[in-house]
């Protein structure tokens, strides 16, 4: 039995699909993960990263079947994330609703919403054209998986480092933090702290909404209204797990994504496991990271607070 499982171990780490599947899945959450952190450091709690995915990926397919266009519909997508993060923003940050109860709201409504507009509009789509880097695309497992991909895919190459730079190299990104740390002292030096915190949730809806359109394009081209399947809240766990940091949120996107894929590289070889385990497992990984490491990284002192001039 023991020599089974790591026969099937061995047969599912040395598969280029584990790792094809592993990169479309870190994809995903790397492009909602990172708008998601950046929002945490301004001291947001972004619940609604599901309903931003999922308005993305219904805005793209919306997107192609109007145009018949992929780039003009990652526009759309992006669009469309925008459009929840606005609500979002304007909730939470203007008129101080709580940002919990705002979040889960968005998210179901964007659930019931774009399923009846499916059904109505039925929007179709297709693969987005695959782009291949020489010599690196010939890379043994990982080549392909990370080299010869959906050209939406190598947006994130450029997000992550321009998120990086946004919020450590800018005077932007020096308010969104002092926003986050210390709101009161930011505002006593002049800084809008709830514009800073309206505007990090834009940035979040853009890049969720790049990731739920590039979804469509790179797994299913089609869409339908459970393509993002709880992934939002996997991305804000990554967040969590990388201590607030990015390269540690991308770390966490890869681990996680890495549970997505052994699921299905498990079923596509062949093995027989529990097939009700087997869909729990990303989720069981998420809980089990969060449990180790939420205790041991401190995330930005003012975050889930809202901010009230006036009040300490």
């Amino acid at each position: 039995m023991l020599i089974d499982f790591f026969s099937a171990v061995g047969d599912i780490f040395t598969s280029e699909s584990t790792y094809i599947n592993g990169a479309l899945f870190a994809a995903l959450l790397g492009f909602a993960a990172t708008g998601e952190w950046v929002a945490e450091r301004s001291g947001t709690l972004n619940i609604s990263v599901e309903g931003m995915l999922l308005s993305g990926a219904f805005a793209g397919a919306l997107g192609y079947h109007l145009t018949g266009s992929v780039a003009v519909a990652m526009v759309f997508g992006a669009m469309g994330g925008v459009l929840i993060a606005a609500v979002q923003a304007e909730m939470s940050h203007r008129l101080t609703a709580d940002q919990f109860v705002v979040g889960l709201t968005l998210n179901i409504l964007v659930f019931g919403l774009a399923g009846f507009l499916d059904r109505e509009i039925d929007p179709k789509a297709t693969f987005a054209s695959t782009v291949e880097i020489p010599l690196l695309a010939d890379i043994p497992l990982v080549g392909e998986a990370l080299f010869a991909e959906p050209w939406p895919f190598y947006l994130l190459y450029g997000l992550v480092p321009l998120s990086w730079w946004l919020v450590y190299r800018t005077r932007w990104g020096l308010e969104l933090r002092a926003a986050g740390e210390n709101p009161q002292s930011a505002d006593v030096s002049g800084i809008d702290v709830n514009r800073r915190r309206r505007q990090s949730i834009y940035y979040a809806g853009i890049t969720s909404g790049l990731g739920g359109a590039y979804f469509v394009f790179a797994r299913l081209a089609t869409f339908d209204d459970s393509i993002i399947g709880g992934r939002g809240f996997i991305a804000i766990a990554a967040v969590i797990f990388g201590g607030w940091t990015l390269w540690g949120t991308v770390a966490g996107c890869i681990l996680f994504a890495g549970a997505l894929s052994f699921r299905l590289s498990v079923q596509g070889l062949g093995y027989e496991i529990n097939t009700e385990l087997l869909q729990a497992l990303p989720f069981l990984v998420t809980i089990g990271a969060m449990a180790i490491f939420a205790r041991r990284v401190r995330p930005p002192t003012a975050l889930a607070r809202p901010f009230i001039r006036g009040l300490k």
